[in-house]
């Protein structure tokens, strides 16, 4: 596409941000160029993160249930899996996947929590609680 032709649909980037693309330019050479966005391509991440939030109300629900223990919520809101958490914090899968059950996690000691707390940039005390609600959390989308 042109460099006139570059989508500008406001969207998913705010604050005069751009995105960078490649254009062509008036003799025929690609050049980077800058999007306010495309019409597509917002619908689709909107309806990425819609699934996301829809992932992370889930989780809240099921830790005030008593079936999942906090650290589940954060790994929803990281969009992370057992497997990622456990490469990141250097902790066996397993023991990911027992720490996510409420009990388990209850137990865990200090030094544990504050890997995991570490994984997500937030102290070990905001690792043991979650928000009433997912307003305290909401990215700039």
């Amino acid at each position: 596409m042109k460099i006139e032709e570059v989508p500008q649909d406001q969207g998913m980037i705010t604050d005069g941000r751009r995105e960078v693309c490649y254009a062509v330019d008036d003799q025929g050479r690609y050049v980077l160029a800058g999007s306010a966005g495309w019409e597509p391509k917002n619908i689709a991440n909107r309806q990425a993160w819609d699934r996301i939030d829809q992932t992370v109300a889930a989780t809240l629900d099921r830790i005030r249930a008593g079936k999942a223990s906090p650290l589940a919520y954060y790994m929803a809101l990281n969009q992370m899996d057992v497997g990622l958490l456990a490469k990141y914090a250097g902790i066996g899968r397993l023991k990911v996947w027992l720490h996510l059950k409420p009990g388990p996690f209850g137990r865990l000691s200090p030094a544990v929590l504050k890997r995991y707390a570490d994984v997500f940039d937030i102290s070990a005390d905001t690792l043991k609680s979650v928000p009433e609600d997912r307003g305290d959390e909401s990215r700039d989308r």
